[in-house]
C-alpha cells in the first residue's frame, strides 16, 4: 500500500482509501465525511449521479444482473446504507481509475482516482493463474433477501460470531450495543443526496427506515466511532496515530457539518447579550443623564473682507489657506483703501471641518459693546481699551482632526499669518490708531475646537517670533490627548506640542520659560458636547494654575448651561462673557496689547469662575473706603441682637433705613465663621451692603469719601461709620423659586455675597441700607455662622454608595448655604440622582426655593439646579486615560453639593442620593467609544488563530462561525480574563509607583505622564470589570458584522446568477470559460494565480503610486475591495461545487472560509484608515493637488497588496 501514491490532479473531497494485503482489501472512502470499511471483500456505496472523475474511456453498457457470491464468501461487512445508495461492482470499477493514497495530514487514508489505468490489475477482471480470481462484490440480489439484508446490516454472517481475519489478525465481530470494532457511516455525494445508479431497482435498500434492524454498532459516539476506525487502519498499516489530531478532527468534522450561516447556541446567546448591552449603552448616551439645552441664538451683520495681499509670497499655502477681516456692517467704518484698523488684533482659528465665518458671533459682539459701551467711557480710554480687529483664516473646512501634517500645515499658515497682520499696523494707510501708541506686538488667538490645537502648536513651529502670542482661548478644544487616535501624526503632533508646555512650565525660573508671559483659557461645553469629550478639554496636566485653567460653560457666571460643539460658538451667553473678559484684559498702551499675566488671569477668574471657589480672590478687603453712612436713632437706624438679618420685603420702613449686624471677634476654639448674604435683587440705588468701622469725624468737618449716606435726621448723638462695598465680590445665582425651571432662563439672578471672617477683622459693622421708598416684592438674609454648622462630609466608600446610595438631613436650624461633600465620588464614569424634600415651610412663607450647586474644583466644574426637588448628577472628574496633574498632586477632593435653602422655614430638608446605573452606560460609551474599534481586532485575530491552528492540525479552514465558537469556549475568555488580571495588577503598581514618585521628589520631573494610556486607562482598581464588559460587546459586534458582510457576499453571488457580466467576465479568476460542457474545471484552474510577472508589475506599480501621490489608506481601501470580491467569487464557486457540479467542494470551502475570514480582519482595520483617506479626498476637492508629506510608508501597506493580489491573482 505504501508503493503507489494518488497525487495527480487529485483534490481532497475526491480521495477513497485502499488497504491491500494479498486477498484480503479494506475499503475507506471520506467523501463528505463518510468512512466505509469492509473486511477482506469491498462494496462501496455509490450515490445517484456520481460524477466520473478523470474518466479515460467511453462507459460500456453493463450488465445489469447481479453477480454470483462464492460459496466460500463470508460476508462480513458494517454498512449503514440510505434508500439511494447502491454497490460498486467489478464491472463499476473498470472505467475509475484508482490508485493507492495516504493523506498524513488528516491522519486519514484514502484512495484517490488517478490518470491511467488501474495499478492494481491483478485483483480486477480475470484470473491470471488459479491463484488468482476476480473481487467478489456484493450484489443488490443478495441484499434482496431479508435474511441477508439482516445479517448484512447488522455486520454478520450465516455462522455468528465465526472469527475472520483483517490484516494477518482475528477480531471478533460483537453485536453488541456498547462496542464495535470495525465501523461505518453512510456515504453522501457532493450535493448532499444520496443517488442510486441507473436502471437498478434500489426499493430495497432503505435501510435507515424504521421496518428494518439498525446497526446497534451505531449507537457509540460519532466522533468516536470516527476515531477508532481511522485508528484501527493506520494501526494495521504500522503507523501511530497523532493524539492531537482527535480533538481538531473533530472540530473539522464539526465545522464540516454546519454551512456559514450557522450560529451556535453559546454564539446566539453571546450575541443577544451584547446586542442588549450595545442598545443600553447607546439609549443611555442619547437620552439618560443628558443635560438642558440652553444656548441663545445670537444675531449679527457680518461683512469679511479677505486680505488678498497675504499670498504665496508670505505662505507656501496661500493658495489653500486665506485671511479674512471681519466688519460689522453699520457699525465698523471701512473703506476698500482703508480697512480701519484701529484696535488690538484678535485672531480666530476654525477648528476640524469649521468655517471662517464662525466668528461672526464673537466679532459682532466685540464690535456692538465696543461702539455702545466702551467708546463713550472715558475711564475705559484712559486704561487703554480699544476695539478689538478680529481676523479669521479660512482653511476650506480641512479635517484636522484626522491628520497630523494638516493639523502642521495649518499651524505654519497661523504663524505666518500672525506676522502678516502684525506687519499691517505699521502702514498708515491701513490704521485708524493713535500714531503714539505703540504697535502692536502680539496677536490673541481665540481657537475653536482642533483650531485650539492649532493655536498651541503654532508656539512650537520654528519660525514662531517670541511673544507674538501671549493669549490663547479655547472652546471644546481637546488639549489633553487627541479624539481619534487612529493616525499617527496626530498622536506624536500631541506628544510633541504637549511635551514642550509641561517641560516650559517646569522651569524652576522663569527666564527658561518661554511661556512664561503667556496664557491659557480652556472653555469647555460640558456634557452636552458628544462630539469630544469634554474630559479631553482639561489643562491640569499641561499648565499651571498661574498660566491658565479649564473652566466648564455650566458654571461661567450668566451662562449657567451646557454648550454643544457648536453652539459654543454662537451662543449669546458665551460670547459676551468671552468678549467682556477680552476688554478686561486689553492695554493698547503696551506693546503685547494685554495687561500683565497676573492681572489678566485674575480678570479671566472674575469672568469664567463662579467666585465660589475655595481659592478665590475677594477684592472689597484691599479697597478704599468710598462710603459715609451716618446712623440716626431707630427705627431707621437699628442694630441685631442676633447674628441674622432677615427683610421679607423692602421699602417697609417707607423711607431709607439701615440694619446693622455686629461682626463678632475671632472664636477662642478656633471655629472657623463666615458671613452670607442673599438677595433677590441687584445691589445698587434700592439695596446696599456695606463693610463699615467707625469713622471719627469732627462736627462740620468735611469727609473725603466721595458718598455719603445719612440717615441721622438731624440727630445730635449720630454715628459716622467708614464703609466699603463688595463691588466684583458679588456672586451672581440663577433665580430659584416656584416658577423656575432652567437656571440659564433670562430673569434677575440672585446676589450672594461670602467672606471669611478673617477677611473683616478690620470691620465692626456689616450694614444692610434699603433705600426703597415705598414697599416692594425683594427679601434679603444676612447672616453668620459656623462653617462646622454648615458642611457634611460622608464618609462612605464609592462600593457603599452605589449599593445603598447615601442620604442627609438638613435641621431646621440651618444656615443659608449648606455644603455635602462627597470625597468618594469623582468618576465621570458613574451617575448618580439627588432627591431633596422640604417638610412644612407653605407657599406664602418661602421667600425662595432651594438652589443647588453640584461642583467640583478639579476641574472648575458647576451645575446649577434651580427649585430643585430631584435631578441627574454626573460629573467630569477623574476620567480613562487623562494624564496626571503637572504639578504631581492627586486630584483635589470629590464632588461637593451646595444648597441653598430659605432660612426662615421651621422645617427640615432631607437630600437622597443613589446611582443610576442606566444612566452611568452612557457615560462609558462616550468615553471609550474608541475602543469598539480596538477590541473587535483583538478578538478576530483570535479567531483567525483558531482557524489556522485547526487547518495546521487536520487540513481544513473551519467557518467563522464556527471558530468563533470554538473560541468562545476556552480561548476568548481566558483572554479576556488574563486583560482583566492584568489591567488590576498594572493599575494597582502605577497607583504605588505615584506614591513613591510624590514622598520622593515634589517638582513634577519626575512624573509619568502616559500612566494611564493602557488598558482601561485609570487609576481606579473598581472599573476592572470594563475590559470583560468591553470583550462582550465586542463579540457581539463582531458576529453582527460577521453576518452583514455574509449577507452582501450573498447577495452578489445572487446579482452575479441573474447578471453574469457583474462578476463574470472573460479574464477573471472565474468566468463562463471555466465549464467544460457537463464538466467544471477543477478548483486549481478556476483560482488560477496570475503569472509571476504579472502580479509584480501589478503589485510594483501600486506601490509606485502609494510612494509617490496617492496616501496608503486609499490602497488599503482597494484591497479591501479586491477581497470582497474575491469571497464573492470563493463563495459562487463553493456553492457550485457543493451542489454537485464540482469534485472540489471541501477544497471551495476552505478557500472561501480563509479568504472571508481575511476579509474579516481588513474590515476591523479599515475604520483606522478611513480618516486619512477622507482628508485626502477632501483635499482632492478643493483643488489642492500637492501629495501628502506623509502616509506614503510603502511599508504600511506592502503586506496586504500582496496578499490580496496572491489571492485574487
Amino acid at each position: 500500500m505504501d508503493d503507489v501514491y494518488g497525487d495527480d490532479g487529485l483534490d481532497d473531497s475526491d480521495l477513497l482509501a485502499v488497504g491491500t494485503d494479498d486477498s484480503r482489501v479494506e475499503f475507506v472512502k471520506d467523501i463528505d465525511d463518510c468512512l466505509i470499511e469492509i473486511p477482506e471483500v469491498t462494496g462501496v456505496a455509490k450515490p445517484k449521479g456520481a460524477v466520473k472523475a478523470q474518466e479515460t474511456a467511453e462507459v460500456p453498457e453493463k450488465d445489469q444482473q447481479s453477480h454470483e457470491t462464492p460459496a466460500n464468501f463470508d460476508r462480513r461487512a458494517a454498512f449503514d446504507l440510505d434508500a439511494e445508495h447502491e454497490l460498486l461492482t467489478a464491472d463499476d470499477c473498470d472505467w475509475i481509475n484508482i490508485k493507492f493514497a495516504i493523506d498524513h495530514d488528516e491522519n486519514i487514508v484514502k484512495l484517490a482516482g488517478g490518470e491511467g489505468k488501474m495499478d492494481a490489475p491483478d485483483y480486477i477482471g480475470e484470473p491470471e493463474n488459479e491463484h488468482d480470481h476476480p473481487i467478489p462484490f456484493l450484489s443488490l440480489a443478495d441484499l434482496e433477501r431479508p435474511a441477508e439484508k439482516s445479517r448484512f446490516i447488522n455486520g454478520v454472517s450465516s455462522s455468528p460470531g465465526r472469527d475472520v481475519g483483517s490484516v494477518g489478525q482475528t477480531e471478533k465481530w460483537q453485536h453488541d450495543d456498547e462496542e464495535t470494532d470495525i465501523l461505518t457511516e453512510s456515504f453522501l455525494g457532493p450535493g448532499g443526496e444520496s443517488s442510486p445508479l441507473p436502471g437498478r431497482d434500489n426499493s430495497e435498500l432503505s435501510l435507515a427506515s424504521p421496518e428494518t434492524e439498525t446497526s446497534r454498532s451505531l449507537n457509540s459516539s460519532w466522533w468516536q466511532r470516527r476515531w477508532q476506525a481511522a485508528t484501527m487502519l493506520l494501526k494495521a498499516k504500522g503507523e501511530t496515530p497523532d493524539s492531537r489530531a482527535e480533538t481538531d478532527v473533530r472540530g473539522l468534522r464539526k465545522g464540516r457539518a454546519h454551512n456559514v450561516w450557522t450560529c451556535q447556541p453559546l454564539t446566539l446567546i453571546t450575541t443577544a447579550i451584547a446586542a442588549l448591552l450595545l442598545a443600553a449603552l447607546v439609549h443611555s448616551a442619547l437620552f439618560l443623564q443628558t443635560d438642558p439645552h440652553g444656548p441663545i441664538m445670537s444675531m449679527m451683520r457680518p461683512t469679511y473682507i479677505k486680505l488678498s495681499g497675504f499670498d504665496t509670497e508670505h505662505s507656501r499655502f496661500a493658495a489653500k489657506y486665506h485671511l479674512y477681516l471681519y466688519r460689522e456692517e453699520g457699525v465698523d467704518e471701512y473703506s476698500v483703501d482703508n480697512i480701519g484698523l484701529r484696535g488690538s488684533p484678535v485672531l480666530f482659528i476654525p477648528g476640524n471641518a469649521g468655517s471662517y465665518k464662525q466668528v461672526r458671533s464673537l466679532s459682532s459682539e466685540s464690535a456692538l459693546y465696543y461702539h455702545e459701551k466702551l467708546c463713550k467711557d472715558a475711564r475705559a480710554a484712559k486704561e487703554g481699551v480699544r476695539a478689538l480687529d478680529f481676523f479669521t483664516i479660512d482653511f476650506n473646512e480641512d479635517l484636522s482632526a484626522f491628520h497630523g501634517q494638516t493639523l502642521v500645515d495649518q499651524a505654519e499658515y497661523v504663524n505666518e499669518a500672525i506676522a502678516y497682520i502684525l506687519s499691517l499696523y505699521h502702514d498708515p494707510s491701513r490704521v485708524h490708531r493713535d500714531q503714539r501708541l505703540p504697535d502692536p506686538s502680539s496677536v490673541i488667538l481665540i481657537g475653536h475646537s482642533m483650531g485650539g490645537i492649532v493655536a498651541r502648536t503654532v508656539l512650537v513651529t520654528p519660525k514662531y517670533q517670541a511673544n507674538s502670542v501671549n493669549t490663547i482661548i479655547t472652546m471644546s478644544t481637546p488639549h489633553a490627548r487627541p479624539p481619534l487616535a487612529f493616525d499617527a501624526d496626530v498622536v506624536s503632533l500631541y506628544s510633541q506640542v504637549n511635551n514642550y508646555w509641561r517641560e516650559s512650565y517646569l522651569q524652576k525660573h522663569a527666564s527658561n520659560n518661554p511661556l512664561w508671559h503667556t496664557t491659557l483659557i480652556s472653555i469647555a461645553g460640558g456634557g452636552l458636547d458628544t462630539t469630544v469629550p469634554s474630559d479631553y478639554a482639561n489643562l491640569e496636566s499641561l499648565v499651571p494654575e498661574s498660566h491658565g485653567f479649564t473652566v466648564f460653560t455650566s458654571g461661567i457666571p450668566n451662562v449657567w448651561s451646557s454648550m454643544d460643539h457648536l453652539s459654543i460658538t454662537w451662543a449669546d451667553q458665551v460670547r459676551k462673557a468671552i468678549i467682556r473678559s477680552l476688554y478686561d484684559v486689553v492695554d493698547i498702551r503696551r506693546a503685547g496689547q494685554t495687561k500683565p499675566r497676573p492681572e489678566r488671569m485674575n480678570v479671566f477668574r472674575k469672568w469664567f469662575l463662579t467666585g465660589l471657589e475655595a481659592d478665590s480672590p475677594k477684592q472689597m478687603p484691599g479697597s478704599k473706603h468710598q462710603v459715609l453712612l451716618t446712623l440716626g436713632d431707630e427705627p431707621r437706624s437699628s442694630m441685631s441682637t442676633t447674628n441674622n438679618i432677615t427683610l421679607r420685603s423692602l421699602g417697609a420702613q417707607d423711607e431709607p433705613s439701615v440694619k446693622l449686624l455686629a461682626i463678632p471677634p475671632p472664636s477662642p476654639k478656633g471655629t472657623q465663621r463666615y458671613f452670607s448674604f442673599l438677595t433677590d435683587r441687584p445691589l445698587g440705588d434700592k439695596l446696599e451692603v456695606l463693610f463699615c468701622s467707625t469713622f471719627p469725624l469732627a462736627t462740620g468737618a468735611s469727609t473725603p469719601l466721595p458718598v455719603q449716606i445719612d440717615l441721622s435726621d438731624g440727630s445730635p448723638s449720630a454715628s459716622r461709620l467708614a464703609c466699603k462695598r463688595p463691588g466684583t465680590d458679588e456672586i451672581p445665582l440663577p433665580a430659584s423659586n416656584r416658577t423656575s425651571k432652567y437656571p440659564f432662563r433670562q430673569s434677575q439672578p440672585f446676589v450672594y455675597l461670602q467672606y471669611d471672617l478673617h477677611y473683616l477683622q478690620d470691620f465692626q459693622f456689616v450694614a444692610i441700607v434699603d433705600n426703597s421708598t415705598e414697599i416692594s416684592s425683594g427679601w434679603a438674609i444676612a447672616e453668620i455662622a459656623d462653617q462646622d454648622d454648615s458642611v457634611i462630609e460622608s464618609r462612605a466608600s464609592l462600593s457603599m454608595l452605589l449599593l445603598r446610595g447615601a442620604s442627609f438631613e438638613l435641621p431646621p436650624s440651618r444656615p443659608i448655604m449648606n455644603e455635602i461633600r462627597i470625597p468618594a465620588l469623582h468618576s465621570s464614569l458613574l451617575a448618580y440622582t439627588m432627591r431633596v424634600r422640604q417638610h412644612g415651610c407653605g407657599v406664602d412663607n418661602e421667600l425662595f426655593t432651594p438652589l443647588l450647586r453640584q461642583h467640583i474644583e478639579s476641574p472648575y466644574e458647576s451645575k446649577y439646579f434651580v427649585n430643585f426637588k430631584e435631578g441627574d448628577i454626573s460629573l467630569h472628574g477623574v476620567a480613562p486615560f487623562m494624564p496626571p496633574r503637572i504639578d504631581g498632586l492627586e486630584p483635589k477632593s470629590g464632588v461637593a453639593f451646595q444648597i441653598w435653602s430659605d432660612p426662615t422655614c421651621d422645617s427640615s430638608l432631607e437630600v437622597t442620593l443613589k446611582p443610576d446605573l442606566a444612566g452611568s452606560m452612557g457615560k462609558l460609551m462616550i468615553r471609550y467609544r474608541t475602543i469598539f474599534a480596538v477590541f473587535p481586532l483583538m478578538l478576530v485575530s483570535m479567531v483567525l488563530r483558531k482557524q489556522f491552528r485547526v487547518y495546521d492540525n487536520s487540513g481544513t479552514f473551519i467557518s467563522f462561525s464556527d471558530s468563533l465558537d470554538q473560541s468562545l469556549r476556552l480561548p476568548l475568555p481566558v483572554l479576556l480574563i488574563s486583560m482583566t488580571f492584568f489591567a488590576t495588577a498594572f493599575t494597582s503598581a502605577s497607583r504605588a509607583g505615584i506614591s513613591s514618585s510624590l514622598a520622593s521628589t515634589m517638582n513634577g520631573t519626575d512624573i509619568n505622564f502616559g500612566q494611564n494610556d493602557l488598558l482601561l486607562g485609570s487609576q481606579d482598581t473598581f472599573f476592572w470589570f470594563l475590559v470583560p464588559l468591553a470583550g462582550l460587546i465586542c463579540i457581539g459586534a463582531c458576529v453582527i458584522l460577521h453576518y452583514l458582510v455574509l449577507v452582501l457576499l450573498h447577495s452578489f453571488v445572487a446579482a452575479s446568477r441573474v447578471l453574469p457580466s457583474i462578476i463574470r467576465h472573460p479574464g477573471s479568476g472565474y468566468s463562463q470559460l471555466a465549464f467544460d460542457g457537463d464538466r467544471i474545471r477543477p478548483l486549481a484552474a478556476i483560482f488560477v494565480a496570475a503569472t509571476p510577472r504579472r502580479r509584480i508589475v501589478n503589485t510594483a506599480i501600486l506601490l509606485f503610486l502609494v510612494a509617490t501621490i496617492i496616501p496608503y489608506p486609499f490602497a488599503y481601501v482597494i484591497a479591501c475591495i479586491v477581497q470582497f470580491a474575491t469571497c464573492t467569487r470563493a463563495l459562487r464557486y463553493a456553492q457550485d461545487a457543493s451542489a454537485g457540479k464540482s469534485t472540489s467542494s471541501v477544497a471551495a470551502l476552505n478557500f472561501f472560509n480563509y479568504t472571508y475570514a481575511i476579509l474579516i480582519l481588513m474590515l476591523w482595520v479599515l475604520p483606522i484608515n478611513l480618516p486619512v483617506l477622507v482628508v485626502w479626498i477632501h483635499n482632492l476637492a478643493v483643488h489642492w493637488l500637492t501629495p501628502f508629506s506623509s502616509h506614503h510608508n510603502v511599508l504600511s501597506i506592502m503586506p496586504f497588496i500582496i496578499l490580496v493580489e496572491t489571492h485574487y491573482g
